[in-house]
């Protein structure tokens, strides 16, 4: 049984900010979500064009602004970038804000923490209703994890200065992340991938977790952490020298308080029961709702408007649509598409999806892409 460890929140800066996450909407029907979507259409490039972290690329998180606050445009998409102008995983440091017809403008520069040798923003990527926005990092300096750090849970303020780094012991290698929504309170589910994997050199190690944080978004102020436990361990990780490092990534509150999980080592979609209230630590990765094909390095998972689990695959370019009982559906979204795709996030009124695109060349590369209606 996990014992919680008490989280450090520290704060920067006296602004407020919150973020909103999707849950499970509706009864799940026979015909799949991604069936009803057709046009698939890039939005803009996600590659900041100016400024201290001009070049940045490989887009990872994808949040939507849910209210128009301080630099934030409800509506428009944040995306966080992992890597530098010169490619180095570990390193990226930019925002950028997107709109749905494609300005886009950078919304913060995450300046790197005393001690971290890069910023590095992961796909842990939410946007609150208070005007908080909070993106995970993971420094890796040169691409090395044996140069980086467990990295944290960033605050940024709806003009996107940093205000709090969230930090503690439960919070190693934050890898993605959603968030429920209360407005004056949030509830935060974030995946760790670096439980180990560092000195396993490689090799599997199943040590991965997700862990449920309490904040209290105090209005003007720095959140504050009100609780912490981790839900569920066990989960397969290992660092990769072209992925940097694979693990548990995608994360998805589903009806009845079921957190769906993207465990990538495994080709597979996990779920655990209770995440809401769970007072204890689930073992074994979770519960296996659908494994195998086509299933394929499940990254990005969002959930539907039906109920049904979204995941994208990073190794062969299909978003594939889970439902709870595990049938699967899937659609190539990038032919020949491995290491294209990662983040998510649904379209406001469930019109469709967004997504970014990694790709390396091309119109489309490194780009907020949708697929709609």
């Amino acid at each position: 049984m996990h014992t919680a460890r008490r989280l450090r929140v520290c704060a920067l800066v006296a602004i407020a900010t919150t973020v909103g996450v999707a849950t499970a909407a509706g009864s799940a029907t026979a015909k799949p979500f991604i069936d009803r979507l057709a046009s698939i259409s890039t939005i803009a490039s996600a590659v900041p064009k100016s400024g201290p972290a001009k070049g940045d690329v490989n887009p990872y998180g994808v949040a939507v602004v849910p209210r128009s606050m301080g630099k934030l445009v409800k509506g428009d998409v944040l995306v966080s970038n992992f890597n530098d102008a010169h490619n180095d995983q570990g390193t990226g440091s930019s925002i950028v804000e997107i709109s749905p017809v494609g300005k886009v403008r950078v919304f913060a520069v995450v300046p790197r923490a005393a001690g971290e040798p890069a910023a590095g923003l992961t796909t842990a990527l939410v946007a609150l209703r208070n005007g908080d926005v909070i993106v995970g990092n993971l420094p890796a300096a040169g691409g090395d994890l044996k140069h980086g750090g467990p990295g944290a849970l960033i605050v940024l303020d709806a003009g996107g200065h940093v205000i709090a780094r969230i930090t503690g012991s439960d919070i190693n290698g934050p890898w993605d992340m959603t968030a429920l929504d209360n407005g004056d309170s949030a509830v935060l589910f974030v995946t760790n991938v670096l439980n180990g994997t560092v000195a396993g050199g490689g090799h599997d190690v199943g040590q991965g977790t997700v862990v449920r944080i309490g904040l209290s978004l105090n209005g003007a102020g720095a959140p504050s952490v009100t609780s912490n436990q981790v839900i569920a361990d066990g989960f397969t990780e290992h660092t990769d020298p072209n992925a940097l490092v694979v693990g548990p990534t995608g994360v998805g509150l589903g009806r009845g308080g079921v957190l769906y999980v993207a465990d990538s080592a495994n080709n597979r979609v996990a779920a655990i029961p209770d995440a809401l209230s769970r007072s204890t630590m689930l073992g074994g990765g979770g519960n296996t709702v659908a494994s195998g094909k086509p299933l394929k390095d499940p990254l990005g998972l969002t959930i539907a408007p039906n109920g049904d689990i979204l995941s994208m695959n990073g190794g062969d370019g299909k978003i594939v649509e889970t439902t709870p009982s595990g049938k699967t559906a899937s659609r190539t979204l990038m032919p020949n598409g491995a290491g294209d795709l990662f983040g998510l996030a649904l379209v406001p009124g469930a019109r469709g999806l967004y997504y970014v695109n990694d790709s390396g060349s091309g119109p489309a590369a490194n780009s907020l892409q949708t697929l709609q209606r």
